[in-house]
């Protein structure tokens, strides 16, 4: 992120006598030390132009005439928009005081209606010098002034779309997501999206619990993204999370195809088809999934489970045998991963009573014991 400059030349046309003020000769030498600075970017003459003026305001009538604050506006509003590294020596709170002057005193003159042009210049200056103090604390990590200068800047130029970027960007460091949704959402309500706005804009939508928002977004971000595969795991995990499998399964091809080599999304994938009771595909998944990581239990358990629903659906019984025995060797290795695990146990407690195996129903119920005893024991 950049601050970004407003087009100087401006000048020449706010300063040329015949179109912006009836000038006295008192605010041509003002003027002329703004048009040498123009012309020779020398930032003495700015300093040359804030004393003219400085001296041409010394009375209540003085501070009252819209000629003159208006080019004391001009003035020092250059000089923060120009003066980075405070060349001139002004003091710490110029800023400060220079928008209080602009909002308190330049903005609600009756006559600044007068002067359209010269007030947004000086507002675009005020916006950029509140952006460029901003970025000074967000890189020492203080959001909360970096917070605070965006929002300033926002106020003199609210169109300038990247401030949202800034805002958004603080507020969420500053753990105030629903504002930094709300500036996120402001980011991707035109053209010109960038990628990351989409997929953080739907991030913390979800964060706060707008899933439907979230969703629009997304669905938005692959229209104008097509093939983003950032985009496309995003709405697989709102699906997922949801539980809503039947939406979640046209995208799972491409989820597969994308991701084939991340067990956690292969099981994603084939829990999807599981809940459909598609077990053929998802039987295959799962073995995907386990061969790509073989220590992990939610694929192993669900593979094991997988195979006990089967058993009660198939109809011949040497089907129904294969199954309880792929069911009790899975469920044995979920065990084995996770030996805590009391579903696990449980489902092979079903087994072992249902086939009448005795010696492996006792170990079972032995191991269900003791993770009883000891929970007992804990409370």
């Amino acid at each position: 992120m950049h601050c970004r400059k407003v087009i100087l030349t401006i000048l020449i046309a706010l300063f040329a006598a015949p179109l912006a003020f009836g000038q006295s000769e008192a605010l041509k030498t003002v003027a002329n030390s703004l048009g040498f600075f123009q012309q020779t970017k020398d930032i003495n003459w700015l300093g040359r132009a804030k004393k003219s003026i400085d001296s041409l305001i010394t009375s209540r009538r003085d501070s009252n005439n819209i000629e003159k604050i208006t080019y004391r506006g001009l003035v020092y509003a250059t000089i923060l928009q120009v003066d980075t590294t405070n060349k001139l020596n002004q003091p710490g709170d110029f800023f400060n005081t220079t928008a209080e002057f602009v909002d308190n005193k330049l903005s609600k003159h009756p006559k600044i209606n007068r002067y359209p042009d010269e007030l947004k210049f000086i507002r675009q200056c005020l916006a950029n010098a509140a952006i460029r103090v901003g970025f000074s604390y967000m890189n020492r990590s203080d959001f909360t002034n970096a917070e605070k200068y965006f929002s300033r800047a926002h106020f003199y130029d609210p169109s300038y779309k990247p401030l949202n970027a800034y805002l958004a960007y603080s507020n969420t460091k500053l753990g105030n997501l629903q504002q930094a949704a709300n500036f996120y959402n402001s980011l991707i309500d035109g053209n010109n999206i960038k990628p990351e706005y989409i997929q953080t804009a739907a991030n913390i939508n979800m964060a706060v619990g707008d899933t439907a928002r979230a969703l629009d977004i997304i669905k938005r971000g692959k229209t104008l993204l097509p093939g983003d595969k950032y985009l496309l795991m995003d709405e697989a995990n709102i699906y997922n999370n949801k539980k809503d499998y039947k939406a979640l399964e046209p995208l799972v091809p491409k989820l597969i195809a994308e991701y084939k080599n991340n067990p956690d999304v292969i099981f994603v994938a084939a829990n999807c088809y599981d809940q459909l009771s598609k077990y053929d595909k998802a039987e295959e998944l799962y073995l995907q999934a386990i061969e790509l990581n073989s220590v992990a239990f939610d694929p192993v358990f669900n593979l094991g489970l997988l195979y006990y629903k089967k058993s009660a659906i198939d109809k011949k019984d040497d089907d129904v045998l294969k199954d309880i025995y792929y069911a009790s060797k899975w469920l044995q290795k979920a065990a084995e991963i996770l030996p805590t695990d009391v579903k696990s146990l449980q489902l092979l407690q079903q087994i072992y009573q249902h086939t009448g195996n005795t010696r492996q129903l006792n170990k079972v119920n032995n191991k269900l014991k003791q993770l009883t005893d000891k929970v007992s024991y804990e409370n």
